[in-house]
């Protein structure tokens, strides 16, 4: 098998950032009226909060990612953009705004993820069965995507999301194993593996993972995590390139091409996803309304 990423850990790699990572400028009607939606409802997005490049793509399409409990997260991963501190007090209307938003955009496909909520007795999970259950209720036929935390590993708070059984339940590995910690500082490898075969076990038909590339992982690790999340039983599979938000945050160690993404496609394919998104510029989201 072909190399597809080489190994450079500790090495900052700064080069002129290509041609294929250029992203268009927000605009358009489309654009400013989910704009107006969110900012009229003091609502969070993590297309605005990460720094998400399809935001543009996305919005001008009518479709936004809401984030629930809050804009501060009380983890401090360190490829993440989303504001690190102090849990913010939970918004108990937050569940009804989310819902009233969905219906006066009229998606037919939402996606709600979150902060983490470590400060939380219950990290935050029955705010987001509120949410759900909300959502469902203003909008009937209405499909649901949710981009959930780990909770800590306190396996109990998994339980309100397996009750209100989304259609689609996400937990991202986010990278390889070998450099979790560095990444991903308060989260463990194993633990992520273990929520997404919970979901399953717990009887939610179809999840989902995403791994980012461009951090210094080597492609058989990329490939080994592929196979880890299909021994969970993980149906869907994201992969996007890694982007560096500010110069606080960990240095982008290659830009991988969009032929690799290619193969990387090709590969879990074949491993065993029913479907994989590859490609620069994809995010857990992006196009979550074809995985349903």
């Amino acid at each position: 098998m072909p190399n597809l990423l080489k190994n450079k850990e500790d090495q900052e790699v700064k080069i002129k950032k290509p041609d294929w990572l250029k992203v268009k400028i927000p605009a358009g009607k489309e654009y400013l009226e989910v704009k107006k939606v969110v900012e009229d409802r003091n609502l969070h997005t993590i297309c605005s909060s990460g720094k998400c490049p399809n935001q543009s793509e996305c919005w001008s399409a009518g479709t936004a990612t809401f984030m629930i409990l809050g804009n501060t997260c009380t983890r401090s991963c360190q490829f993440c953009n989303v504001a690190t501190g102090k849990g913010e007090d939970v918004d108990i209307f937050e569940p009804a705004k989310v819902a009233e938003s969905v219906k006066v955009m009229g998606l037919k496909h939402v996606v709600i993820t979150s902060v983490d909520r470590d400060d939380l007795p219950d990290g935050g999970s029955l705010h987001w069965k509120k949410t759900v259950e909300l959502i469902r209720r203003k909008n009937p036929g209405v499909t649901i995507e949710t981009l959930i935390p780990d909770f800590k590993g306190e396996w109990e708070n998994l339980n309100p999301i397996l009750e209100v059984k989304p259609e689609v339940v996400s937990h991202n590995i986010e990278t390889v194993e070998r450099i979790t910690r560095k990444v991903r500082v308060q989260a463990k490898y194993s633990r992520s593996m273990e929520v997404l075969r919970r979901l399953k076990e717990g009887g939610i038909e179809k999840t989902k993972s995403g791994i980012m590339v461009g951090l210094g992982e080597t492609d058989e690790e990329v490939i080994q995590t592929m196979k880890d999340l299909v021994a969970q039983e993980v149906d869907i599979l994201t992969i996007g390139q890694y982007l560096q938000p500010t110069k606080k945050h960990l240095p982008v160690a290659e830009w991988v091409t969009p032929e690799k993404f290619k193969e990387y496609k090709r590969i879990g394919e074949e491993i065993g996803f029913n479907h994989v998104e590859s490609g620069p510029l994809v995010r857990s989201s992006y196009h979550a309304e074809r995985h349903v």
